[in-house]
């Protein structure tokens, strides 16, 4: 048991991290490494969902992640970067949100 903990440990353990705020949800980005010493992007969308009455409500977050290893990265960020020039060419620019402590990014400073 004391390997299988170790390695949990290793690969819990957050090397560079980044929070974007965007209303009700919280991405997070963050470097972690295998037990084999390899580098990885962890992504994860955190929602809060608040269910009961007002007076006694109960609070949950909802978290969904994705792995996504350095040897997909370029297939990962083309690919994500036609998703986003088609919903822009479809509907338009959208105004980015402002949230208090964040700062924007532009499609234009992303280097892909």
């Amino acid at each position: 048991m004391k390997g299988l903990q170790n390695s949990f440990n290793a690969e819990k353990e957050i090397l560079f991290s980044r929070s974007i705020r965007a209303g009700k949800r919280i991405y997070y980005i963050d470097v972690k490494q295998t037990s084999k010493g390899e580098l990885f992007l962890s992504l994860t969308e955190s929602k809060k969902i608040v269910t009961g009455e007002s007076d006694m409500p109960q609070v949950n977050f909802e978290k969904h992640k994705i792995f996504l290893y350095p040897e997909d990265f370029e297939k990962f960020t083309t690919g994500l970067a036609e998703a986003m020039r088609y919903i822009f060419e479809q509907q338009g620019s959208s105004e980015p949100r402002t949230d208090e402590g964040g700062s924007e990014i532009t499609l234009d400073e992303l280097e892909f």
